[in-house]
């Protein structure tokens, strides 16, 4: 298998047996195949859980733009009038005129559990059949960017569920880590990316959260770090009830091209050297940014301690070239690479990530680059 590759494109999806399709009559793509969950399976195999952004292949009808929503009877579409939207931004649209910031999604995800070989060379199954789709009022607007971590022998997914009620951090169960269960919501605010520690501490769960506001306050002027989103640490008893932590986590720090915000990506590993985790941090540009991963390392028995933190040069950068063949089906006007997942497979990592929110890539990296 090369270092670097594509393992899952928007046409490899069959849309024929999208959950859409009990509601949704009208043609849709797949806008993205990307930002997979992973992990390991009791057979050896891994999985990855692909985040499926399926759209309108028509949204636009007449002066509406059509949203697609999901309901308890089904699949329907939501009509906003075009002339009170912002439709800058290509994965979303701005509602004008509100008294806060309101948005749209121009597509809906869902999650497809795809199996690979031990060392995810090869695809082996695509489970249609264990699709995760939405469930609740509360996720009506689509479910997004799984992360997977095996503690013990429970599997831990969380993702973001995305409604009109409320943005929040939502948990799913698994005893094989292939069938899943949903536990419900365990942070009510807006939470992209919340990783658990693969592993307890001192018999607590751990986890890394990324909070969501409009307002940040400044640092002094002498100060290394810029306000902004950051990484904090949580802790809790029994994987549902989380209390934040104290001890700052990641920081976006002045000169770094993670400065504009950071945020969790790869739920933190055990390693020899303490907790290795890779996150990511976008550098301001256009409307998007360009994201890039970047690594951390914290304290085995005290992992509110930051040992290292490497933001000067990305350890994982968008690949066109790995783009290229499919690159008429790309929306990002800026490079994009989003790692949501690492395994251990000896004298390496298999570390996946979402390219240009358009794909699923895997990235083989030696473990010398983290000395």
């Amino acid at each position: 298998m090369a270092d670097d590759l594509l393992v899952l494109r928007p046409d490899d999806v069959d849309l024929a047996r999208s959950p859409l399709r009990r509601g949704i009559a009208e043609p849709t793509y797949v806008l993205g195949a990307f930002n997979p969950g992973m992990t390991r399976l009791v057979n050896g195999n891994l999985l990855l859980m692909v985040r499926v952004a399926e759209a309108l292949a028509e949204p636009i009808d007449g002066d509406h733009v059509r949203a697609i929503r999901w309901t308890p009877d089904g699949y329907v579409l939501d009509r906003h009038p075009i002339s009170l939207l912002d439709m800058t931004d290509p994965r979303q649209f701005a509602l004008r005129g509100t008294a806060h910031r309101v948005l749209a999604l121009t597509s809906l995800s869902w999650l497809l559990p795809v199996e690979l070989t031990p060392d995810g060379s090869a695809i082996v199954t695509v489970h249609y059949d264990k699709v995760i789709e939405p469930a609740a009022t509360w996720q009506d607007y689509g479910i997004e960017d799984a992360r997977i971590s095996r503690i013990e022998d429970r599997w831990y997914m969380t993702t973001c569920s995305v409604s009109a009620e409320r943005h929040s951090t939502t948990l799913h169960l698994s005893d094989d880590g292939l069938h899943y269960r949903l536990a419900g919501i365990i942070l009510d605010h807006q939470n992209k990316d919340m990783l658990f520690f693969e592993g307890r501490v001192d018999g607590h769960f751990l986890a890394l959260t990324r909070p969501l506001g409009e307002v940040y306050f400044a640092y002094p002027g002498d100060s290394p770090f810029v306000g902004g989103p950051s990484i904090n640490f949580a802790a809790s008893p029994d994987a549902l009830h989380w209390k934040p932590l104290e001890a700052p986590g990641i920081r976006g720090r002045k000169g770094s091209t993670s400065a504009m915000k950071v945020g969790g990506g790869t739920p933190p590993i055990l390693t020899d050297q303490g907790w290795l985790t890779l996150y990511h941090g976008v550098e301001q540009r256009g409307t998007v940014g360009i994201y890039r991963t970047f690594w951390a390392l914290f304290d085995a028995d005290d992992p509110t301690r930051i040992l290292h933190i490497a933001d000067e040069h990305p350890l994982i950068e968008a690949a066109p070239a790995l783009t290229a063949p499919i690159a008429d089906q790309l929306y990002l006007p800026t490079p994009v690479v989003f790692s949501t997942g690492m395994i251990d497979l000896g004298d390496h990592y298999l570390v996946a990530s979402g390219e240009a929110d358009l794909a699923c890539r895997l990235t083989r990296l030696p473990k010398s680059v983290f000395r």
